[in-house]
């Protein structure tokens, strides 16, 4: 099938590689001159853990390409994706939706024949309509369904959730889309994945409802971390305990400092907003939103705690900036709330992460950035542990105990045991143990 992927953001480059693998002919389409540039050079803008090589195996063998023009690729295409930006709109928190209807009627404007449109992008329940409302009026006699197909990807680990995938879900209105899709996605039949058939209101809700509770479920356990800091109890052992539990499950039961990303912020919120809009409040998603906020905030507070309450003047050794590892994404990380909170109260950051630097140096300022674990460390008065990158899981301790001048670790993401540093005579602070 010929496939046409409006948008080359994480989604929408992930997915038109991924579809390209499975033999597919897939043009992704950007209008920012200097991305195509990158990506017919061969260079990938996002750091995804193999997306590089998958890229460039399906630009060789003439299944993918790039283009900044939709007109020709769209004309051809049997599938129209739409894989824009959503972001929090300024000043309410709904789903910004004018890269998606503007996306929408440029598709209009060119498609020829019947034409499959799917919205990948994370939008909120009701788009498809609108969508399909903004193209029957710019092309009156278009030929066309519009679908909801929304992603579930893992930022580091997106090429395997879009190749095996828990399930697929797809909402559409009408049999003939239905069919199209189905052979889109048959390479996953023949692996026995799921694909969900719904209604296209409900496929919608489906995304924001999982993230929504993925959500809750990280700050379910962050509350109960600091239940256990105040009885004396492990919250490793309880979310152990608590995950065995079939009807639980041990994912997503890591204590930290809070959910970040392009994903849980954006998509909590504007689901709230839907519902309210509705007049149906999601108290428990609300009080989520609210209570993530605030624990990324009381983590600086920690690390303070952990200075003996005092850091000005100080010199904070952090390592790991972004959400996560395997990423460069530093939307909404932990670190971008931590850190100015510890430079307001006096201390000088140094860092180190092994994937965002670039993407952090936009956003924080007066931090120097070194290139190394041991460099980050060196005559630090406090290493704090932000992100769990596998770097970071073996260090040499006797190495980072010699560097730092300080002898106090905080370890947000309990990444080691306690006794690794306490049998060196340092102080160790962890998250709810």
């Amino acid at each position: 099938m010929r496939v046409a992927m409006i948008g080359t953001g994480y989604v929408g480059l992930v997915s038109g590689a991924c579809l390209a693998d499975f033999g597919h002919h897939v043009t992704c389409i950007d209008k920012a001159e200097d991305k195509i540039k990158m990506l017919r050079a061969g260079t990938v803008p996002i750091y995804e853990p193999g997306l590089d090589l998958l890229i460039e195996r399906n630009v060789r063998e003439g299944r993918l390409d790039f283009a900044t023009d939709l007109t020709a690729a769209v004309k051809e295409a049997d599938v129209v994706f739409i894989a824009v930006g959503t972001p929090s709109r300024r000043g309410d928190g709904h789903a910004d939706l004018s890269y998606v209807y503007a996306a929408a009627e440029e598709i209009a404007q060119v498609m020829d024949g019947f034409t499959v449109v799917v919205t990948k992008s994370t939008v909120p329940v009701g788009t498809g309509d609108e969508v399909e409302k903004v193209i029957a009026k710019t092309r009156p006699d278009a030929q066309f369904t519009v679908v909801s197909n929304p992603e579930f990807l893992r930022e580091g680990a997106a090429i395997e959730d879009f190749k095996r995938p828990d399930r697929v879900v797809v909402g559409v209105e009408e049999d003939r889309a239905r069919e199209v899709m189905r052979e889109l996605y048959r390479p996953l039949f023949l692996n026995e994945t799921p694909i969900l058939f719904t209604e296209r209101r409900t496929s919608e809700l489906i995304k924001y409802a999982a993230n929504a509770f993925l959500a809750m479920k990280i700050t379910f356990i962050n509350e109960m971390a600091d239940l256990c800091e105040a009885v004396g109890a492990d919250v490793q052992q309880v979310a152990r305990g608590i995950g065995l539990d079939n009807r639980i499950g041990s994912k997503f039961l890591h204590a930290g400092p809070g959910y970040g990303g392009s994903c849980f912020p954006k998509d909590t919120i504007a689901l709230s907003r839907t519902a309210t809009e509705y007049e149906r409040p999601l108290r428990l998603v609300d009080t989520v939103i609210e209570v993530n906020a605030k624990r990324k905030i009381r983590m600086a507070d920690k690390v303070i705690a952990a200075a003996e309450g005092d850091v000005k003047g100080k010199t904070v050794a952090v390592l790991g900036l972004t959400f996560k590892p395997n990423t460069d994404d530093m939307r909404d990380a932990p670190s971008l709330d931590i850190i100015p909170a510890l430079q307001r109260a006096g201390a000088r950051v140094r860092a180190f992460d092994p994937a965002g630097t670039l993407e952090a140096e936009k956003l924080l300022t007066d931090v120097e950035f070194t290139t190394g674990p041991y460099q980050c460390v060196q005559d630090a008065d406090i290493l704090v542990i932000i992100t769990e990158w596998n770097e970071f899981r073996a260090l040499d301790l006797e190495k980072i105990q010699d560097r730092m001048k300080g002898n106090a670790v905080v370890d947000l993401r309990n990444i080691y045991e306690p006794e690794d540093f306490t049998k060196r005579g340092m102080t160790y602070v962890s998250v709810g143990r």
